[in-house]
Order: C-alpha cells, then structure tokens, then sequence
C-alpha cells in the first residue's frame, strides 16, 4: 500500500462560467517530490489553492495520512503542515525579511514581540537550507529571487513538512532555477515533501519522481518520470505534438527602426549608480535583436528608458527617425511602440479592470473605438471577443472577466494579444514568454517571428538561453550595464553566451577601445 502525506479525492471546483477542477484526484507520497503539469488555465492552482485554504471545493475530500481533513483557510492548511510558495509572492514590500517570515506566527511575551531568539533561528534555517538571505533588508530592495527564498523561509519557519511551489522558476535567471533545483533536493532529503507546479519539462524531468497532467480542469493521468518522456508529457497536456520554433537566419533590411547612441540610465534602487552605461545598438526592420543577460545587468532599465518608463541620464533614442528620448508613452505607442513587460501586474495590466478593457488600452481613444470622447462599448466587445478567439485567452466570463481572477499565464496572453495586434513597428518584448505552457510559448514565438518577417523590429530581452538562440537574427550580451558582446545565434553555444554573462569573456564593446580592455 502506498504511504500517501496528502491524497485529494474527487475534487471539483466551479466559477462563474468555468469548472477549474471536474472530478481530480491526486496524491502524493511521502517525501517525494511531485509535480503538477498542465497548459494556463488547466486548474493546477485552483487545485493547489484548495490545498492550501484559499479556496473551498464543492465536492471532494482531503486526507491526510489517510484521515480526511478539513481545510478552511490558510490557517487550516499550516496547522497540519501544508504551506506555500504561489506564483505572485505574498510580501509586504515595505517590511524587513524578518518582518515578512514571522508575519501572522509573531512570537510574543506579556503581549510583546521578541525577536532574539526568533531572529537567530530564522538566520540558522537560511544557512541549513544554503538560502542566504539577509533578514534585515527590506524586500523591495531585493531581487525576485531572494524573495522567493523569503517565501520558502517562511514555510521552513512555521515547520511545514508538506510544501507547495506554484510556478516557482517563471521569474528566476538559469543560475537561479539551478539553485532552487538542488534547495527542493535538499528538503527531500530532511523529509519534506513537496507538490511542484510548472511548464517546464526540462525541470520537471530534472528534479521530480512522479507528474500528474491536468487539460482543461481535467486529470489526465499520473506518471513516474522515469517511465516516460518529454513529448509523451507535452502531448498529455495539449492532447498534440508541440513543434519547436527556430528562426531562419536573413538578411538585414539597411532600415533601421530602432537607433540608441550612449544611452546612460539610473539604477532604480540606487540613484548615485548607472544601470545603464553608455550602451549603443540598433534594430532593423525585419530583424529580431535579442538582449541576453543575468538578471540585474540593466536590462530592465533599458527597456523601461525605451518605452518611457525611465527617464534618461544622457544619450540618444531614435525611433523611426524621431528623437524619442523625451517624449510621453503615449506618443511612443502613436509612433507605433508596443511593450511586453516584464512584470505583467505592475506595467502590463489594471488588474480590477475588465478584459476588454485590458485589451483596448492602446486604442482606445482611436475613431474605431471613440465618438467624439465616448467608448463604443460594442466596438470595444467586438474587439476583445476576436482576441480572446485567437490568442486562446481563456477566462470564466469572456470579456467581462476581471483581470485579477484570470491565471498568470492567460493575463500574459491578454498583454501579448493587445502588444501584437495593434500593428507596431517595433515590439519591445521583455520576458513574453514568462509562465506560459509549451503550447502557449510556441503560439507566441510563431507571432513574434511573423512580425518580424512582416519588417517590424523586435527588441527580445530575455533570460531564457533557449528562446534567445531560437528567435533572434542577433544576441547582444549585457554584463554590469554594458553590451559587453554581439553573437551570432547560427554559430554560438549557450556556454559562450554563459562565459558573456558572467563577466568571465568580453569582446570589443561599443564604448571602449580595445587597447583598454588589457
């Protein structure tokens, strides 16, 4: 008989207009770890949340050790071990480190925090499970990374033994994703057991025993990874081969459609340091230009200098011939500018917005949506209605749904359908695929290159090595706020492009002349 810590039976969960989870069963062993595969949208975080307390099934039980259990909320689920890591961490930015693990489980004497003892055990935990992570900062002042290792912290803290990751590796650089690998290993070892949710087939053949495969709210069968493969998941879970996407090596148009000359930007955290300095490069008209780098190396200011997101320090920014540096967003994405953004909560969306709203962000002061200051509503429904068909954004209520409630991957799709349709020049796309399913990264890599063969310029920046050598003309390798290299995806290798990133190789750079690099 199989030792099942947790065995959710039947479970079924609906929302308006939409059944997340129709009659899932799922178990997990003991000190395993065992993950949870399926497109955007399959339910595997409904499912999760369930677990976890945030939501109540309409049918179904838990168990666990075989005794059914109730869970309410998330009190419940960490009275009886279960705790969690979700997809959009649950931090308060403007607390410490330590203020955000003790939070809710508060050690008090005589109605008064003490910390001493709480401070040191949180330190020791951090350096058990090799986290290292610095409990006096405050979390907007950290990476992504260390604040998911904050989230995990706070599990470690309140002694779960049975720990969920819901889409874990979605915002974390390849070194990062490593370092989580071999932590989730590690906490096998002291016993835990932990439920994995992601996309990623290579991780989930890396690092689990077993992966259940959700379609549609649906269970599609449970596997142990040792007994199947990586196409044999991928049609599980889409129910079709999933191709995979290269782009042809082409010509470069003499048009150039994006031009910056020493672009210099400040560090956001840091004011008194540049984030960007003194970079230089183009885009032409019918290319793909793929920024590829560690995460904290200044892509991200550059982008947000590109689209009007930051300002500049100094430098030039040329945009279909017009000097761009100054003006308004607006007048960014008149001249025909779209932005994928890396954070699809904080620039991409208004999350308590409905999803056509969403959708007609970009147009909709244009004659096809607006009379004389009123938003044709009709027009407006019409519009989304077609997106939602053919970018495959999946929701409860269609148009109507409020952003907030739809899954991280299909809020991607919303932002990925309205970038693309609205005829751009130039797509400055940051991290487009980020938490997307095979079969939704293939779809947007398929458009992506479409724009580009129509002659619009993409601007890739991503951290993903693979997307990077697969869709661009021409990777451009960014170090400490530099361009330190310009390769050829056709003839480099993801451990040259490595050696780049890390500060451990170095062409001639725009900025310097050879003689100084000695």
């Amino acid at each position: 008989m199989d030792n099942y810590i947790i065995e959710m039976k039947n479970i079924t969960k609906e929302f308006p207009g939409i059944r997340a989870n129709d009659d899932i069963t799922l178990q997990l062993r003991k000190g395993e770890i065992h993950s949870l595969l399926g497109e955007n949208g399959a339910g595997k975080s409904t499912l999760m949340s369930i677990l976890f307390g945030l939501y109540t099934p309409d049918t179904g039980m838990i168990l666990k050790n075989g005794e059914a259990v109730k869970i309410t909320n998330p009190n419940d689920a960490n009275a009886l071990g279960i705790g969690m890591v979700h997809q959009h961490f649950k931090l308060v930015e403007v607390f410490t480190v330590l203020e955000n693990i003790i939070l809710g489980a508060e050690p008090t004497k005589s109605g008064f925090l003490t910390l001493n003892e709480t401070r040191k055990k949180v330190i020791e935990l951090s350096e058990k499970y090799n986290l290292h992570v610095n409990v006096d900062a405050k979390i907007e002042d950290i990476s992504v990374g260390m604040q998911q290792r904050v989230e995990i912290l706070k599990m470690l803290y309140r002694e779960n033994e049975i720990l969920i990751f819901d889409e874990p590796t979605a915002i974390l650089t390849p070194q990062e994703i490593e370092e989580l690998m071999q932590i989730m290993r590690n906490l096998i070892k002291e016993g835990k057991s932990i439920l994995f949710i992601t996309h990623k087939l290579n991780e989930i053949m890396a690092v689990s025993d077993r992966v259940t495969v959700l379609r549609k709210g649906k269970w599609m069968g449970t596997v142990n990874i040792k007994d199947t493969t990586k196409s044999e998941l991928s049609m599980m879970m889409v129910g079709r081969k999933v191709k995979t996407i290269r782009s042809d090596k082409r010509a470069q148009s003499p048009d150039v459609i994006l031009k910056v000359e020493h672009l210099t930007v400040a560090n956001k955290l840091h004011k008194k340091l540049n984030a960007v300095k003194n970079v230089s490069f183009d885009v032409h008209s019918g290319e793909i230009v793929a920024i590829a780098g560690i995460e904290g190396n200044g892509q991200s200011e550059l982008a947000y200098a590109l689209t009007g997101l930051e300002k500049t320090i100094s430098g030039i920014i040329h945009f279909s011939n017009v000097d761009i540096t100054n003006s308004s967003i607006r007048d960014r994405v008149k001249l025909g500018m779209s932005h994928i953004p890396e954070d699809r909560h904080k620039y991409g969306l208004i999350l308590d917005y409905s999803l056509e709203k969403n959708l007609v962000l970009k147009r909709y002061w244009q004659s096809d949506f607006n009379r004389h200051g009123i938003i044709l509503k009709e027009a407006v429904r019409n519009y989304s209605d077609k997106l939602i068909e053919q970018y495959d954004i999946r929701s409860g209520q269609g148009s109507t749904t409020i952003v907030r409630s739809m899954s991280g991957g299909n809020q991607q799709k919303a932002i990925i359908a309205r970038e693309i349709d609205f005829n751009p020049n130039l797509v400055v796309a940051v991290q487009p695929t980020r938490g997307l399913d095979i079969g939704a990264i293939e779809y947007i890599h398929t458009q992506l290159i479409k724009e580009r063969n129509s002659g619009k310029g993409i601007l890739l920046i991503s951290l993903e090595l693979e997307e990077v050598l697969a869709l661009s003309d021409r990777i451009l390798i960014m170090y400490n706020g530099e361009i330190v290299a310009e390769l050829d995806p056709h003839k480099t290798t993801p451990n040259e492009m490595g050696l780049y990133m890390v500060g451990g190789n170095r062409s001639t750079p725009q900025n310097q002349e050879a003689g100084d690099l000695a």
